[in-house]
C-alpha cells in the first residue's frame, strides 16, 4: 500500500467523544450528580458544557469505572480529532489488516485505524478488552497529542518519581513529558501510580488538561 501523509495541522477544535462500550449513550443534564467528590469536577463539568462528553444517563457519568483498551483509543481519537484527512490511500485501511484482535466491523474500529495513522504506536495484537492502566493510557494520549500539535523534541529535566521502578522503561519518556506539560501530577507521596486501572474520571481529567495544554501552546 503506498500513502503519503501531509503535516498534520494543529488542533483547533474538538470532536465529541464518549466513553461508549458501543451502546447508547446520554446527553447529560446540568451536571453529573455522580461527582461531588471527584478531584477535578471543574474539569469534567466545562468538558460536559462543551458537549465534549456524555454520561451514561443523564445524570451519571460513573467516574470510577474503568476503562478498557477500546474505550481508551476511542477516547483519544475522538476527542482529538485524529482522522485519515491528511493522508492518502490507494486502499482505505481495515482494522484487520493492522491489528490480531481488532475487528472490522468493530464499533472502535475506527478509532484504532485514526490512531494508527497519526502516530500512535499501538501493537500489532493490542487487546481491546483489557483494562487500560494509567501509564499505557498516558503513552498513547501523548504520542497522540505530539503528533497533533507537532510539537518539537524538547530537553527536560526528569521529575523525581517515588515510584519510578514500577514504570515500563518504554513509557518512561512518554510519563515525564506528561508531568511537564501538567498533563499529569503525582500523588501526596510523589508517586505515579503506572500500573492503576484507569478510571474514566482520570482519563477525562487528562484529556482536558491535554487539550489545553494544545490550546495554550504549553
Amino acid at each position: 500500500m503506498n500513502m503519503k501523509k501531509s503535516t498534520l495541522a494543529v488542533i483547533t477544535t474538538v470532536a465529541i467523544f464518549s466513553f461508549s462500550l458501543g451502546g447508547q449513550m446520554f446527553a447529560a443534564g446540568n451536571t453529573f450528580k455522580d461527582i461531588d467528590n471527584i478531584n477535578g469536577k471543574e474539569k469534567i463539568i466545562s468538558l460536559k458544557n462543551q458537549g465534549l462528553i456524555k454520561g451514561v444517563s443523564e445524570s451519571q457519568f460513573l467516574p470510577g469505572s474503568k476503562v478498557t483498551t477500546a474505550q481508551g483509543i476511542q477516547f483519544i481519537s475522538g476527542g482529538l480529532q485524529l482522522s485519515l484527512a491528511a493522508i492518502d490511500f490507494n486502499k482505505a485501511p481495515v482494522a484487520s489488516g493492522l491489528f490480531t484482535k481488532v475487528k472490522d466491523k468493530a464499533w472502535y474500529a475506527e478509532a484504532f485505524i485514526n490512531a494508527y495513522y497519526n502516530q500512535v504506536k499501538l501493537p500489532k495484537d493490542i487487546d481491546p478488552s483489557l483494562i487500560m492502566t494509567k501509564e499505557q493510557f498516558t503513552n498513547y494520549l501523548m504520542q497522540a497529542i505530539e503528533g497533533v500539535g507537532n510539537l518539537p523534541m524538547i530537553n527536560i529535566v526528569p521529575v523525581d518519581i517515588a515510584d519510578e521502578a514500577s514504570l515500563t522503561p518504554a513509557y518512561q519518556g512518554s510519563i515525564q513529558r506528561s508531568l511537564k506539560y501538567k498533563i499529569n501530577t503525582l500523588d501526596a507521596n510523589g508517586k505515579f501510580n503506572p500500573k492503576s486501572e484507569l478510571t474514566r474520571a482520570e482519563a477525562a481529567i487528562m484529556l482536558y488538561n491535554a487539550l489545553e495544554f494544545l490550546k495554550t501552546g504549553g
